[in-house]
């Protein structure tokens, strides 16, 4: 039987593993299938209306008014505000420097932990933190799949800077709720208020001519709106509050580090790029990052 804690780590390597391999996905369907508008929405109303009809089959919790304005805050930072913050900077800005910036999320976690939730600071983790950046900042720098002609920009970095300190703060604030309440329960309130953050931003370029679909959707169209918002959003949100309701936010945060791995893997797997061992070595040294963090715990961690 595995531990709660051991759950923990599979449990958010599994969401990350599912965010990696989203990265080409969506990345496809953006360029070629749907607009971002669409593809916005449609994650934030699909997630929406499968985690309400889930919960009609688990106990229902309750939640008082002041935790449900804390899910308000944690839809606005984990869910709307950090992927319009993230679109908009991305389309200001170039990949590379978008990558490079949202590998900062970790060192931001452990300091909003360290100030909020009073998790140590230890010096292994400080290592561990730095070690697993600079492993993900090398793959990224190796990687061509992130390669673009798009200029760099203050005001898209600082829309990136802002969408991965937002995310920070969701991890920092969600963890009493995760411990209390099911995933189910918070995530149907999450993206309940995700939609109606959205939408206003959203639908005046959806019902606009062209706003859905750029080309005529065919069959691979669907299958990848499908891993989109099954997989890559209702899925993986839910294992995140089920992941941290066992590890430190520190530590879950982490795991993103395993979203350049896929991403770099599956772009040598399609021949968008090449191997070699340069990457590799950045991938052992950013799992080495995550080995240090999760040792740094002291002896009451869970």
């Amino acid at each position: 039987m595995l531990s709660e804690r051991a759950k923990g780590h599979l449990l958010i390597f599994t969401a990350n593993l599912i965010f990696g391999i989203n990265y080409a996905i969506s990345k496809w369907l953006l360029a070629e299938q749907l607009t971002p508008e669409f593809h916005t929405l449609a994650r934030m109303v699909a997630a929406c209306i499968l985690f309400w009809g889930v919960s009609l089959f688990l106990p229902q919790e309750k939640l008082t008014l002041k935790e449900i304005g804390v899910l308000f805050l944690c839809s606005l930072c984990g869910v709307a505000g950090n992927q319009a913050l993230f679109i908009w900077g991305l389309s200001m800005t170039s990949p590379i420097d978008a990558s490079v910036i949202t590998t900062g999320t970790p060192i931001i976690v452990m300091i909003l932990a360290a100030v909020i939730l009073r998790e140590p600071i230890t010096r292994l983790k400080v290592a561990g933190v730095f070690t697993g950046a600079f492993g993900a900042v090398w793959l990224v720098l190796l990687s061509g799949a992130v390669g673009g002609n798009a200029a760099s920009s203050l005001a898209g970095n600082l829309c990136i800077f802002g969408s991965s300190f937002i995310y920070a703060v969701y991890f920092v604030f969600s963890k009493p709720l995760s411990v209390k309440y099911q995933a189910v329960t918070m995530m149907k309130w999450m993206f309940l208020f995700a939609v109606i953050e959205v939408l206003p931003i959203t639908l005046p370029g959806i019902l606009s001519p062209g706003g859905i679909f750029l080309t005529v959707p065919t069959w691979k169209t669907f299958a990848a709106m499908a891993y989109v918002l099954v997989g890559a959003t209702f899925l993986a949100y839910m294992l995140i509050p089920m992941a941290v309701k066992r590890i430190r936010p520190t530590t879950a945060s982490m795991y993103n580090y395993v979203q350049p791995i896929v991403a770099c893997a599956l772009a040598v797997i399609l021949g968008q790029d090449a191997f070699s061992w340069e990457k590799l070595l950045a991938a052992i040294i950013i799992f080495v990052g995550v080995y240090l963090v999760t040792k740094s715990r002291p002896k009451a961690e869970t």
